[in-house]
Formats: C-alpha cells, structure tokens, sequence
C-alpha cells in the first residue's frame, strides 16, 4: 500500500504533522468554505463546524490512517473507510470533491509547515492522502451502486408522535407511491431541509423501525444549545416547522452498524444511551421479526425514564425475545418496583455477558468507550464490539 520510501518520511515527519493538524484542518476549511461557500450552506454541518467538531474528526482521521499505514504498510483501516464512506455516500459526497479538497488541505499544510515541508514530505502524505481518498471514492462508488445510485427522494409525513419532550418521531412514505428502498437494521437516511435563510442543510437520523415495517420512521431528539453548543438547525427546524401531510427530502439509507449474517442463537448484547436508542430498537424489532433464539442483553441509560425516547417499543420488542434480559439505568426516578430499572451510570459488573457475545453500542463516546472498555474485560472480543457515532465521529480524534 504505502511504498517504503514514503512510509520513512511519513514516520519521521508524523509528529510534526500530527501535532500542526488541528491548525491545518482549521486553515483547511476556512480556504475551502471561502472558495467555495456553497458548501458550507448546503452540504457541511453549520452546526459542526462552529463547534469545531469536524475539525477534530478530520484531524483524527488523517492522523489515524497515517499512523496505521506506518506500522502496516501493506494494509488499510477498512473499518474505519468503511465508515467513513457511509457518511460520504448519504451525504451526496462525489468524488470530484476530493480533488478539491487535496487542493486546499495542501496548501493549509504549507501555510502551517513552511519550509518544512519540502518536495519529499510533500510528496509521501501526497501518497497517503492519496490512497485514503481513492479508497473512500471506490467505496462510496460500490455503496451507490448497491442502491441504484444516489437519488434524494421525497417523502410524506404520515404520522408524528412526541416521544418525549425532546424527542419526535416522524413516520414517512414516499411521496410518489413506488416501494421504499430496502435497508438493514441500524442504519441512517440523510434528511435535507430548507432553512429561512436559504440554505439547504442535511443531518442524519437513524431508521427507527424494524425493516419489516409498513413505514419508515426517524426519532429526532431536538438539540437546544447552550454554552458554546450552537443550536441545532435541522432538529428545531423538524420540530417546530414538520407536521403530517408535509414532505422531507431523505437519501437512500445508509450505515455499517447492522447485525450482519449472525446466526439464530449468537449470543447479542445491544447498548444504547439516549438517542442512541434508535437504530438499537430497530435491531430489536428485527430480531423479533426474524425469530432470534439465542441470548440477548438489552442495555440503556438515559436521565430518567420519562427522557427515554421509544421506551414502550424498546420493552415490547424485548419481551417478544425468546431470551432476553433488559437493564435500564436511570440517574434519576428509576422505578424500583421494575425489575429492569437500576439507579446510576450504565455499568455492567454484575451483568453476565455470554462467551461469544456480540456487541453494538450507540451513544455518545464516554458511554461507549465505559461500556466498550467494561466487554473487554469480560472477555469479549475487540473485534466484536461494533459502534456508531452520531455526528462527527470523534472515537479517534480524542483517542488517549
């Protein structure tokens, strides 16, 4: 993969680089955005990119493939690409776009190395820049290819229900009447919605329901703000603005957090924290569907149950389960007369956790790396622990 010449100068020069990133991903963006503003109206996350969170994922990827590529030079991080795509091909990325992008991050790293980065650097994370980006750009080719490709396409809103005070679920058919697309339990759509000052600004919401379901649906938790947490545009604009009758412009779904081809008594556990829920409730209702025998653990933590967004469905689904066991965690009110309530943060030291378990996780980081780190030391296998970020994945860009 990374040619042996390369790979010396990558190795010398990662410190340096690694340790610049975050000022050449800030250069990077503000080149890009002022060269082409378009993109941060209708394709880039505002929101994000005023927190400064796509700025640490960004960062936190470079660094992390340059790295693995150092120390396996003949390979690439497929999970990590893979995941990456997803996002990208939801999002409408082409791959023109990264021809773009090499124009501008380059030139941030000037900016911000100087003279250090003479015609061999520049040439060795030309290589790694290189190979990231034609990796992604196959695999979003294949992604598209698998969904006919990529088409935004309306859809109805034919049900809406408050789940809570923060969370609404919107429950759509397509506005044309042909068949939905088919997805697989735990994956996301893009949704793309007109803001009153013009821009067209897309988020991504996992699907709700199980694939056996009538209709499609996704619970939006609305993001107030607050500190220097911007609001979130798409989620009030849904909130405040979206009712039945309306029309929401989604993608074809996405994702790689899905059960995959596991068989009927493969032990699962399924851990979830706040609107984590979501594309957790779908596996559930999935597994019910297609009649799964083997041990199932059901784990959440949320603020209090009345915060706990899909909570009927989630119990429902569990209780069809032929061997479930469902632990909730509750910082408040949990109910002491349920069996399945605990007080506290989510932890797992007296769950029993069957050999051979598979996981997925969906919630924010500390949670997942809490519990993630908590499987380990039962026994599980790294490589069976799967997980999914809601919006920029920062699992790597904060990694020790």
């Amino acid at each position: 993969m990374l040619s042996e010449q390369s790979a010396a100068t990558v190795r010398a020069t990662l410190p340096v680089v690694g340790g610049a990133i975050g000022e050449i991903t800030e250069r990077f963006y503000a080149r890009l955005f002022a060269a082409r503003p378009e993109l941060l109206r209708d394709l880039f996350n505002r929101g994000n990119q005023a927190a400064g969170t796509q700025r640490q994922a960004l960062a936190g990827s470079i660094a992390a493939f340059a790295t693995y590529l150092v120390d396996h030079p003949d390979q690439r991080p497929d999970a990590m690409l893979g995941r990456i795509a997803h996002k990208h091909a939801s999002l409408g990325v082409t791959a023109e776009q990264y021809e773009l992008v090499h124009e501008h991050l380059f030139a941030a790293i000037v900016e911000v190395l100087g003279e250090a980065v003479t015609p061999e650097v520049a040439a060795a994370w030309d290589e790694v820049y290189w190979l990231m980006a034609n990796a992604l750009v196959a695999i979003e080719k294949r992604l598209d290819e698998e969904r006919g490709g990529r088409r935004w396409r309306e859809w109805e809103v034919v049900g809406r229900v408050e789940e809570t005070a923060e969370v609404a679920t919107f429950r759509l058919r397509p506005a044309d009447g042909r068949p939905a697309p088919g997805f697989r339990a735990g994956q996301y759509v893009s949704v793309q919605v007109e803001l009153p000052d013009g821009a067209r600004q897309i988020r991504q919401y996992s699907l709700s329901a199980a694939p056996g379901s009538p209709v499609r649906q996704i619970s939006v938790k609305r993001v107030p703000g607050g500190g220097t947490a911007p609001e979130g545009e798409v989620s009030n604009h849904l909130h405040a603005r979206v009712r039945v009758g309306d029309r929401l412009s989604l993608s074809a779904p996405s994702g790689d957090l899905v059960l995959g081809d596991t068989a009927a008594d493969t032990p699962l556990l399924l851990a979830s924290a706040g609107i984590g829920v979501t594309p957790i409730v779908a596996m559930l209702g999935h597994l019910v569907d297609t009649g799964h025998e083997g041990p199932v653990l059901v784990v959440h933590g949320d603020r209090s149950p009345a915060g706990h967004a899909l909570r009927a469905d989630h119990e429902a689904y569990a209780e069809k389960l032929a061997d479930a066991s469902v632990h909730f965690f509750y910082e408040a009110d949990a109910d002491a007369a349920e069996a399945s309530h605990r007080s506290g943060l989510v932890d797992l030291a007296d769950v029993a956790v069957a050999e051979g378990t598979r996981a997925y996780l969906c919630g924010p980081l500390p949670f997942m790396r809490a519990v993630r780190a908590q499987l380990i030391g039962k026994g599980v296998a790294p490589a069976d622990i799967r997980y999914e970020v809601f919006g920029p994945d920062l699992w790597l860009a904060q990694a020790g």
